[in-house]
Parts: structure tokens; sequence; C-alpha cells
């Protein structure tokens, strides 16, 4: 079962997948209504109708909503939004597209489907209006309320009429009678009143019912022929009244589980002629049952206990029943599934025909039972026993019509009775009838043994003549017509024969043994003389239909005369396609109904008759292609007019034209095997069949010498084709070797200038880091080499004060020896410092090989995935790093030059201090040379004298010389010892201070050392980083 949702759609699909509603439920659908606005809420249908064709319904909802549903199309619209509920619904007007909506203010409404406009507004109503009838041919309608009753012309929608109740007595329901113009109005005390609509006449008064069952009647249905009226009301019983007789033919009493019943409606049938015999009760659990009211059979029913069933509507034809279940949704049953078991085609019927004494048959003597083959129990007499039927025939008209009766149960006369009064078949039982009128053998062996030789040489191309869309019916086709052509000769060459099957092949595709039987019987018998004049058309059939249209319609054979159009442009268009062209399906199925049901010339009446009821527009035509135009196309004609005209022509034909006269009676297959076909000129037949093989032999060769040629041209062509697909390969390949090639060049020179770029970066850092290194290098040693000379000043200085006094030689030699001692200190420091610098720059320079080799590596594979990118980003990184290194490089050097700023400053305030030592000593220094120069002088002074005075005292004896000059050396020799002493005493304050000064610097001295071996740490650490900085930049 399918279920759709309507929501905020306002049209869409019904199903979205063929139905294929079940036999056990019957539902081909399930509708319901869902709306979102604050959460999911079921919107409740409250009424349906069915329109008079019974394809379409409408239905409303309890928020005003209007859909109409097609079954046919499956397309529903939204087709009006009246905002108030809607009480009562009519489909069924004039006017197709127009229907009645009964609202919740007592006012009726009258909207168009197509347009969505409002036609006219009818009020009159205090009550709400719960039933609203339409006359049979949609002008009138009656709508009903609890208190009144009114009628409408829907031409004018004005109010004709207005039935006005007593109080105490309301209205159950008032509602036109199908097919007549009587008005049914019952009211609530049980009376029932017919009356007429023109003139609201009385006509009669249904008798009041038997006091035994006498129930309040609340619902009422009544037969499409109008001759029967059901009611019920709060009981198991059902009244059945004879409208015709006023009286009470029948009580049927309901199964124990039905204590009321809400609903009433006969279930159409167009096999009844309207005498509708299945009855639909709602009751009030919920479950609408069928009951036949005259056997009394409960047939089938629908809904549930649990699905309950509140109100439903039969559509007119009896297709469909639409259902309002009580939990609001809408459910659409296929009538046709709910009663498949029951309208099965009855078994044959068995007839025991006893042969008496003397061959003479008594009518009591020839009896025949009739049982139904269905599943239903018969219904039981008061008594308990089985009811039986026995039906007695007449023994003389049974002789007489035995050649009627065919071989499944049917009388041909009777069937064309009902053939007269309905005009057609029903649809369901069409092809069972058809089937029993041809009286077809259903040779399956038979057809077996045609199907098996294949497919026919002639409908091989079938489909390049003959472009069906459908695969199906192409391959029906093509196997009934092979199976026609093994059949007999003749039909390999009739050119007509494919447009002859059609239709037949399209009504019964699904069974091809059907099929075939179908057409050759039509061969044999509607086709007769057809072949005579072959292979052209039927002279003597057309002669038949000229001479019958020269005899009724004279006039119009001299226009064909006068035009030049013979009975091969009038007549046999329409023979060769069996009419297919020109009629609809459901025209074509009716016309055949009655060319099955009558003798073989009924098809040639047909064509006559189709000629004269076009009579009007044919003598208009003058051109002859506009003739060729009609008989093959379809035209504005009836085709019930068309047969009533044939049986018109059958009837008053003369017999000496009559092809009635000329052509067999009927003559159905024969069992077993099927006949042989030879009325067909055999000779030219065979002549036609040995030249078409000739010329088809005479075919084969040359397509095989073309074949040939054709092979041998496709070979070269093939041979050129790759020749030319090789060289273009070639070409494309050389092309391609070209393209690489350049990108390999072009990829060789960006990679040698990305790496000339990245060499000449790396020479630029190392550049700078040696530069950087060298700086800090020669800054340090000539820092070291500052404090070197600085202490070696020093020391030259201790060493020169030293060597003053002689008595220091020893305090100087010592000095000489720590100097010494610290110069090899020294220089096994500064060894061990540039061996470690060296040892650090060889690490550094290693470890950069190694960093380089992986970086060139990782760069290297880094190019090869995606150069282009890893170019850019690289050279970005590249600059960002040296921004990033030239900052760093600026920071060190910051640094350094702070530390150099704090070195220098302290390197002056020694040298100002040493300065000023300096100049104390130089001044010290120039004081003693004074004091020295002085006494020289005074020496020199002393020797000059004691000189003068020797040269004076000359003659002295040599010994008081000697005494004296002994005695004056010694004197001398004080002289120099005083001054000495003097000079030792002027020298002893500076020597003291220089002792003084050394026993200061001593102290000072770890002090400075240990500040000098700070700063060549620091220094050696800045080396460090320096040497680390570029390695990281290079990274």
């Amino acid at each position: 079962m399918q279920s759709t949702d309507l929501g905020s759609k306002e049209s869409g699909k019904i199903w979205h997948r063929k139905p294929s509603p079940a036999t056990r439920n019957g539902i081909i659908v399930n509708i319901i209504h869902t709306t979102f606005d604050y959460r999911p809420k079921v919107v409740r249908f409250l009424n349906v109708a069915f329109d008079g064709s019974g394809d379409c319904l409408i239905a409303g909802d309890h928020q005003g909503n209007i859909y109409v549903f097609d079954l046919h199309g499956n397309r529903f619209n939204l087709v009006q939004r009246t905002a108030q509920a809607c009480t009562a619904l009519a489909f069924n007007l004039h006017k197709k597209s127009e229907f009645l909506v009964a609202l919740a203010d007592y006012s009726v409404k009258c909207f168009d489907t197509v347009t969505k406009e409002l036609v006219s507004w009818m009020r009159g109503h205090e009550s709400s209006v719960f039933s609203i009838s339409v006359h049979a041919s949609g002008r009138y309608a009656i709508t009903t309320s609890s208190d009144t009753a009114q009628l409408w012309d829907l031409d004018t929608f004005q109010r004709k009429r207005k039935l006005n109740i007593r109080q105490s007595v309301g209205i159950q329901k008032v509602f036109f009678l199908p097919l007549n113009n009587t008005i049914l109005s019952c009211f609530k005390d049980n009376s029932i009143f017919a009356w007429e609509c023109d003139t609201l006449f009385c006509k009669y008064q249904l008798p009041a019912p038997p006091e035994s069952s006498s129930i309040l009647y609340k619902v009422f249905a009544v037969t499409r022929d109008g001759r029967l009226l059901a009611a019920g009301g709060k009981s198991d019983h059902l009244h059945v009244w004879c409208l015709e007789a006023t009286q009470l033919v029948r009580i049927i009493q309901l199964p124990t589980k039905v204590r009321a019943i809400r609903q009433l409606e006969f279930l159409p049938d167009s096999f009844d002629a309207g005498s509708n015999q299945v009855l639909s009760v709602l009751s009030q659990d919920g479950i609408m049952r069928f009951v036949n009211i005259q056997t009394c059979k409960l047939l089938f029913e629908i809904g549930s206990l649990d699905e309950g069933i509140s109100s439903s509507v039969i559509s007119p034809h009896g297709r469909y029943i639409a259902s309002i279940m009580e939990n609001g949704s809408l459910n659409i049953y296929s009538v046709q599934a709910l009663t498949h078991e029951i309208n099965k085609p009855p078994p044959p019927l068995v007839k025991v025909i006893e042969d008496l004494p003397n061959n003479k048959l008594s009518s009591s003597d020839l009896k025949m039972k009739i049982t139904s083959g269905r599943v239903q129990q018969p219904a039981k007499s008061r008594e308990g026993k089985i009811q039986t039927r026995i039906l007695k025939q007449d023994l003389a008209g049974n002789f007489e019509n035995k050649e009627n009766e065919l071989s499944d149960g049917l009388n041909k006369k009777r069937l064309q009775i009902l053939l007269k009064g309905y005009g057609e078949y029903p649809m369901k039982y069409r092809m069972f009838i058809w089937r029993s009128l041809l009286q077809l053998p259903e040779n399956h062996t038979a057809f077996s043994s045609l199907i098996d030789k294949g497919t026919h040489v002639a409908f091989l191309n079938l489909q390049k003549k003959y472009p069906i869309k459908s695969r199906k019916l192409l391959r029906v086709l093509q196997r009934t017509l092979s199976a026609l052509a093994h059949w007999s000769a003749i039909f390999s060459d009739t050119p007509y024969l494919p447009l002859l099957a059609f239709p037949f092949v399209k009504l019964f595709q699904n069974n091809q043994l059907i099929c075939f039987e179908v057409v050759a019987t039509l061969i044999i018998n509607w086709c007769q003389y057809w072949f005579e004049y072959f292979p052209n058309p039927p002279i003597n059939i057309l002669s038949m239909i000229e001479n019958v249209l020269a005899f009724h319609d004279k006039e119009l054979l001299q226009h064909f005369v006068d035009h030049d159009v013979t009975s091969q442009l009038y007549a046999w268009p329409l023979l060769e396609t069996v009419f297919s062209e020109v009629l609809t399906r459901e025209e074509w199925l009716k016309l055949f109904d009655n060319v099955f049901s009558n003798h073989p010339s009924f098809l040639l009446m047909t064509v006559v008759a189709y000629n004269i009821c076009s009579r009007a527009p044919l003598l208009h035509c003058t051109l002859k292609g506009d003739f060729q135009y009609f008989f093959h196309h379809r035209n504005n004609l009836d085709i019930n007019v068309v047969i009533r005209e044939v049986y018109h022509l059958m009837e008053i034909t003369p017999a000496n034209i009559h092809p009635e006269s000329e052509l067999e009676v009927f003559v159905a297959l024969t069992k077993g095997q099927y006949p042989v076909f030879n009325q067909y000129p055999k000779f030219i037949v065979d002549y036609q069949t040995q030249e078409r093989e000739r010329i088809r032999n005479d075919e084969l060769d040359y397509l095989r010498e073309r074949q040939t040629v054709e092979d041998m041209q496709a070979e070269v062509d093939q041979q050129r084709v790759e020749d030319e697909a090789w060289y273009q390969k070639q070409e494309l390949l050389r092309k391609a070797e070209e393209t690489r090639r350049e990108m390999l060049l072009q990829e060789e020179e960006k990679m040698a200038k990305q790496r000339q770029r990245l060499a000449a970066v790396k020479r630029e850092l190392k550049i700078k880091e040696i530069q950087l290194q060298d700086a800090a290098r020669r800054r340090f040693l000539k820092l070291h080499q500052d404090q070197r000379e600085m202490e070696l000043r020093r020391l030259d200085d201790e060493i020169e004060r030293k060597n003053l006094t002689k008595n220091q030689e020893a305090v100087v030699k010592e000095i000489q020896e720590d100097a010494d001692a610290y110069r090899q200190k020294v220089d096994l420091e500064d060894h061990m410092f540039h061996k470690l610098i060296e040892t650090d720059q060889t690490q550094s320079r290693k470890t950069q090989k190694i960093i380089e080799d992986s970086l060139a590596k990782a760069e290297q594979a880094s190019l090869n995935t995606d150069w282009k990118i890893q170019t850019l980003h690289k050279q970005h990184c590249d600059d960002l790093h040296r921004s990033a290194g030239y900052q760093e490089v600026a920071a060190l050097l910051q640094k350094n030059r702070k530390k150099e700023t704090e070195v220098l400053n302290a390197m002056m305030e020694e040298e100002a201090k040493k300065w000023k030592e300096t100049e104390e000593k130089e001044f010290h220094l120039r004081s003693e040379k004074k004091a020295s120069a002085l006494s020289d002088a005074s020496r020199k002074w002393f020797l000059k004298k004691e000189m003068s005075a020797a040269l004076e005292h000359a003659e002295d004896p040599f010994i008081q010389e000697a005494h004296r000059l002994r005695s004056e050396q010694a004197a001398s020799s004080c002289l120099p010892r005083t001054s000495q002493f003097s000079g030792m005493s002027e020298l002893a304050p500076s020597a003291q201070v220089s002792l003084s000064r050394k026993t200061e610097w001593d102290s000072r001295e770890p002090d400075l050392i240990q500040k000098v071996r700070n700063l060549r740490q620091r220094l050696t650490a800045q080396a460090r980083e320096r040497c680390q900085a570029p390695r990281l930049l290079a990274a």
C-alpha cells in the first residue's frame, strides 16, 4: 500500500510507482494531509465526491482546503482555500470543471477547478447543509439541511423551490432519483414522498413499514435504474422497497456485529443494466460490508476495527471507492481488486443430455443444475435445506438455438441482444466473450510448431518499415506475422498484413496464441475473397461495397466518380487497417464487439456506413489529397451512429446486392491443427515467390560481393587510419619529448640559478661569519696584546726601577724570572686559547659542512617535489632569516661595543693611573737627576780646586806628598761615600714608594688576572655564538 502526504504541496503525483492493490484490502493509495506550523498535525478530510466520469474526485478537509485528485492522470491539485470546513460536496455538474461546496457558514459556493475562481455564492439556509444532490442532467441541485431543502437552477444559480416543514418533523434526506425527474424526500417520521421535479406534484407516498420490523430510517440508497430503495437506521435490518410497486419487497438481516447503519450505497456494475445487486453497508464499527441483496450473501468488506471508515463514496462506473477513515486520512480502493475472486469467469457448464426411447425428449426430463464455483456458502431456506434453482429448458427452442450456443456456455443471440442494448461488451468480460464468439481452438502444439520455425525472412527488417517504440510490441508483431507466413505462403507477400494484425497484437500482446488465432479467424471469415486478385486489392469485395453504396447514396458515389475517387481510396484503406487508423481504441473495441457478433458481411457494411455517415465532409472535399487524408486519419464521427447505420443497412439492403449472399457464414478454426489456407492464385504467388527467391539470391550474391569489397575497403581504410594514427602518435610523442626536454632544461636552468643564489647566499653568510669571527678575534687579540703590552710595560717599568738600585738585583732577577714565567704562562694560555679557537672553528666547519650537506639534500628533495612554490617560499624564508641574522649580529655587535667600551674605559682608567704614576716617577727622576748633577758639579769643582792646589805645592817632598795624597785619597773616599749615602738617603723614599706600589700591584694582580680570564671566557662564548649564528642562518 502506497501512502502520499500532501503536506504544503499544491500539486504533485498521487503515487510514485504503479499501484498494484492487493486482493486482501484493495487499497490503491492512502492520502494524508499533515501540517507543520508548530508541531506535526494531521488535517482531517471531511467530505469527498466523484465527478461524472468516475476518474476524478474532489475532497475537502476541516481547514477548508479543496483538492482535486485525477486518478487517471495521477495528479492532485489544490483548487481552493475556503478558510472554513466544508459540510458537503458535489462534483457532477453540467460543466465538468465546476463543483459545489457547502460551508460551515450555511452557504453554498460554486467554484471552477481550472480557473480556481468563485462562480457563484448561494445563500438561504439557516442551518448546516449536510447533503447536495445533483440532477442527472447536471442543471439542478437540491441542498438539504435539518430544517429545509432548496431546489437550485445551476444555470442561473437562482433558487426555484423551497421545502418548508413543521418544526416537529425533521428532514432526513432529499435527493434526485437517477435517470429521471423524480425527487424523493425522506423525513424523520419514516414518511417517504416522491415528487415530480418540474411541477412538484406528489407522485406517490410509500406506506409505513410493518410494525414487526419498524425502524427509524436514517440512511438511504437507490439503484441506478431507480427501481429499488434501500433504507436503514439504528438496527441490524435493511428494508428494500420497490418504488414502482410502492411496497416493501425484502427485509435483510445483517450480521449480529452490526447494530446500526451509518451509510448505504449501491455498487454500480456496467453489466447489470442499472439494476444494481450489490449494496455497501457501513456500520457503527467502521467496517463497510458489501452484500448481494438477491442472494443475501456477504461478498467482501473493507475497513477494520483498528482502521475504521467514517464515510465512503463509490465512483459512477464502479471502479473506485473513496473512503474517509476515522483517523482523517483518505483511502482509494480498487473494486476490481476487491472483486477479483468473485468476478472470475464461471467454469464451463456441464450439460447431461440423455437419449430417451424413440428419440423423444420432454422438457421435464432435461434439467440443468447450475451452482456457483465460488467459496461462499449457499443460502439456506427456513427449513434448513439448501435451495437450488432448476432451470427447465424448452426442447424445441433448444434445438432451434443450438447453433447459437457457444463453447463456453454463452448464447450468441443473448449476447447480441445485450450488445444492442448497451452498445458494447463489459471491459472485464470482453476478451472472454471474443474468445467464445470466435470459438478459438487454442492449438498450443500447432502454434508452437509455427513459432519454432523462427522469424520469417520477409519480416526480418520489420522495424525499418514499421518503427514501433515498444520493443516488446515489435517482437510480438514479428512473431505473429512470421507464424502467419509459415502457415500460408501468401502472407509473406501481403503488404498490408502488419496493418491488419497490429491492433490485435497490441490488444493480445500478453497472449500470442490468442493473438494469432484471432487474426487467423479474422482472415478466414472476414477477409473472404480478399486474395483472389492478389497482389491487387480485392476488386470483387470493393465492387460489393460500391454496389451497396450506389444503392443507398448515389449522390456520394457520383461525387466520388466526379473526382476520380475509386473504391481503392474510400474503402480499401479502411479494410486493410480494419479501421484502426480512423478510430480510437474504445471506438475500435466497440466496433469489433459488433463485428465479431454478426455475419462476416458486417465489416463490409461498416465501410459503407462510415462513408454515408461522413457524407457531409466528403461532399465538401474536392482534392484527391483531401480524400486520402480523410480515410487515413481520425475524424469527428460518433461510432455509435455508424454502428446503428450498419444495422440499418444490414436490414434494408436488397438480397441481390447484399454481401451476405456472397460471403460464407462463420467458420471456426479446426481443433488440433489449423486448416489449410489456399484461397489465392497459387501460380502468381509461386511465381512471385520464385522471382523473389531469385532476386533474393541475386541480392545475396551482390551483397556478398559488396560486403567483400566493403571489407577490403574497410581494411584499407582501417590500415590508413592506423597509419595516420601511428604517424600522429609519433608526432605527438616527438612533440611531447621536445616539450619534456625544454621543461628539463628550464628546470635545470632554474635549479642552477637557485644553486647559484644559494651558493651566493652561503658565501655571503660565510664571509660575514668569517668577518665577524676575524673582527672578534682581532679585537680579542688586540685587547690581549694591549693587556700584554701594558703588562710588559709595567714589568719593564718595574725592572727599570729595580735596576736603579743594586740591592734590588735579586728582586729584579726574581721579577724577571716571574715575568718570564708569566710570559710562558701567557704564551701557553694564548696557545691553548688559539688551539681552542681553531678546534671550535674546525668543529664548527665540520658541523657546518654536515649541516650544509644535509641542507643541500633536503633542499634538493624539496626542489624536486615542488620547486616553484619552494623557491618563492625559500627566498622569503632566507630574507626573513637573513634579516633575523642581521639583527642578531647587530645585537652581538652592540653587546661587543658595550663590552669593548667597558674594557676601553677600564683600560683608559688604568692608563690614566699609569700615566699619573709615570709623571710622578719622571718628576722624581728629574729631581734625582738634578741632585746628581749638583753633586757632579760640586765634585768637579772640588777636583779642580785640588788640582790647582796640587800644582801650587809641587815642590813638597815626595813622602809628604804621598802622605798627603793618602790622606786626601782617604778624605776623597769619604766624600763620595757621604754623597753616596746622601743619594741613598734621597732615593730611599722613592724606593719605599715603589715597594709599596709593588705590594699593591701584587695584591691586585690575581683580581686583574681573574678579570682577564672572565673577559676571555666571555669573548670565547661570543665567538661560539657567532659561529652558531651563521649555522642558524644557513639552516
